[in-house]
Formats: C-alpha cells, structure tokens, sequence
C-alpha cells in the first residue's frame, strides 16, 4: 500500500493553487493527483515524493490534510488492460471507492491508485491473479 495525502479545501478561487504552489516551494513533487468537489468543499488527492514532508507543510499551513492507504498497480498499457484488473476485483465482489492514474514512465504499464474498504484484501487477490503491486518507493521515486 501507498500513502495517499488527502487535503480538504474549501471550494474558492485559489486554493488549489496555494497548495501546489506551496508544496513546490518545499521541494515536493506530484506523482498523481485527483480532485473530487462540492459546491462548498473538494477533496484533493495526492501521490508526492515525500509524503511526510508533505503532510507536515500543510498542516503547517493550516490545511486539514491527512493520509489515506491507496493501492497501486501496474496494468498492461493496451486495450483491455484496465478491464482485466476491473474483472478480477468484479469476481472477487470487491468495490473500488475511487481511482486515478498515476503518471508512468515504465515502458509498456499504466499505473493505477485505487482506494478500497479493505485494501489489503484487495491487495492479496490482485496478487493472486498476477496483478503487479507497486510498493511506495517505485511510485513516488
């Protein structure tokens, strides 16, 4: 499993940017990156380099900033590849709660994070049917 920094924002003009732009100043770089929003508030998402530090630097700042446990996987980068992964997870009833990808430089893979209820379950039948898991250190380099 990787650690996720999950930050809550206040949906205003800006607030994405102050954070990005904050994170940068410190040396931290995005790996990935989600937003969900209300019209009030919005949940941002992230996969840095330093998850720690991160986590430090916005509360900090204020943020109410926590980290969530998210999975990792490597798919084939083809037609089909994230269906195979879907299918499994379908078999084995396990729901994804969300998902993004992550920016890839592996030849041939596409990387996705995946949130679950029970990620270690989820993480034990993807192995189970050769579905590669990444640890922290291969996705935030």
């Amino acid at each position: 499993m990787i650690r996720q920094v999950s930050v809550f924002l206040e949906n205003k003009e800006g607030r994405l940017y102050e954070v990005t732009e904050r994170l940068a100043s410190e040396g931290i770089d995005l790996r990935a990156l989600s937003v969900a929003d209300t019209k009030d508030f919005g949940v941002l998402r992230l996969v840095v380099n330093h998850p720690d530090k991160a986590l430090e630097v916005l509360k900090k700042e204020g943020y109410s900033v926590r980290f969530t446990d998210v999975v990792a996987v490597a798919i084939p980068d083809r037609p089909g590849g994230l269906a195979g992964v879907l299918r499994i997870l379908h078999e084995n009833k396990l729901n994804i709660e969300y998902m993004y990808t992550l920016v890839s430089s592996m030849a041939g893979e596409a990387i996705l994070v995946m949130r679950f209820e029970d990620g270690k379950l989820a993480e034990k039948v993807l192995h189970k049917h050769g579905v590669r898991i990444l640890e922290e250190r291969e996705v935030v380099g």
